[in-house]
């Protein structure tokens, strides 16, 4: 059955490694039909809204989407696949092969997954002035006075549900069983929390993970405070699989992890849904380098392989994989965030070659 896949360049450096990454996947030879809706900038220059209906319906009518990173110009359209369409779980692999650029001495044996919950948390967006809390007088655990009297200053609302946090926990420990019949290691799932300074919020999403686990007992499931994991990301990521974490320190540690391998040039990223899914790499637009022709494609391509597999390409999307896998091996098209000199055409170029 022919796959609808809604196509969003985004701005900035980002449609420099977007183009070439369809094009490959155009040279796989898939019953996938591509879709490209108004967004973003022909919007704004039109003085319309950047997110038309026609872009909605596009979205709502496809099986998936492929978005290159963006600025902010098409960030409505970005906004409506994760909260409108409640892609609830963001996937973030991590995973070190021959020819990456890691700072570390010994990156082999990085293979990770970190498993953002992709709803809330901080990004719920309620903040405000300390003053209008007077009303509600929330008195400070550790200062021991009400918030509002601590000065001049803003808060910013930290929300855990009990949904969310069952939803991304379980979406975690089947991840961990696909993993382990893959590579044949013990499924393992760690969560990352700062319970300890904040039991009620941290503590609970904790303490839901924990009993939601208890679902999956073949499933090795622990926690961490979440200051010692990204230490742990950083001196010792070998020791995880799959890492559960609250949205903000999923965004804030799987650029960690993507630092560990050798940056976020390598970072893909999928947010799934219970009906839907896009794909994005991790870095961002990448404006400093914008019309230089030298922004890696990578993350841009594993996250196509991972849409790749969501649909049903399994094969397919193992097979970009490796081709990109055997142009970092051979060394000579590199880009040079990993320390060659390639042009993002001449690494494309040469995956192309290994696609044949």
């Amino acid at each position: 059955m022919t796959k609808k896949v809604v196509l969003i360049p985004g701005e900035d450096a980002a449609p420099e490694a977007f183009h070439p990454t369809v094009e490959l996947i155009n040279q796989l030879q898939l019953d996938i039909d591509w879709l490209l809706p108004p967004v973003g900038e022909i919007g704004i220059r039109q003085q319309e809204n950047p997110f038309p209906p026609e872009a909605k319906e596009a979205i709502d009518n496809s099986d998936a989407t492929l978005f290159g990173s963006t600025n902010g110009t098409s960030g409505r359209a970005l906004r409506y696949l994760r909260w409108g369409l409640r892609t609830y779980a963001n996937v973030r692999p991590a995973r070190w092969f021959p020819g990456c650029n890691s700072p570390l001495k010994n990156p082999e044996g990085i293979d990770l997954v970190i498993v953002r919950e992709n709803m809330e948390d901080i990004y719920v967006g309620v903040e405000g002035d300390l003053e209008d809390l007077a009303a509600i007088n929330f008195v400070s655990r550790l200062h021991r006075q009400p918030v509002s009297e601590m000065g001049r200053g803003k808060y910013a609302m930290k929300v855990i549900t009990e949904a969310c946090t069952q939803d991304v926990t379980r979406f975690a420990c089947e991840l961990a069983l696909t993993r382990s019949e893959e590579s044949g290691r013990e499924p393992h799932v760690t969560s990352g929390t700062k319970h300890n300074i904040s039991p009620v919020a941290d503590g609970y999403f904790r303490e839901v993970a924990l009993e939601t686990a208890k679902e999956y007992p073949d499933v090795k499931f622990d926690t961490l405070l979440a200051d010692n994991m990204v230490h742990q990301i950083v001196v010792n990521p070998q020791i995880f699989d799959v890492i559960l974490l609250p949205n903000l320190y999923g965004d804030l540690f799987s650029d960690a992890a993507g630092g560990a391998i050798g940056g976020l040039g390598l970072a893909p990223s999928g947010c799934y849904g219970k009906g839907y899914a896009y794909f994005e790499s991790a870095h961002g637009s990448a404006p400093d380098i914008m019309g230089q022709n030298i922004i890696n494609p990578t993350a841009t391509i594993f996250s196509a392989a991972m849409m790749l597999e969501y649909l049903g390409y399994i094969d397919e999307g193992k097979q970009l994989v490796q081709a990109v896998e055997k142009v970092y091996a051979d060394g000579k098209y590199l880009t040079p965030d990993q320390a060659g000199k390639a042009s993002t055409t001449e690494f494309c170029e040469a995956t192309s070659k290994y696609l044949c």
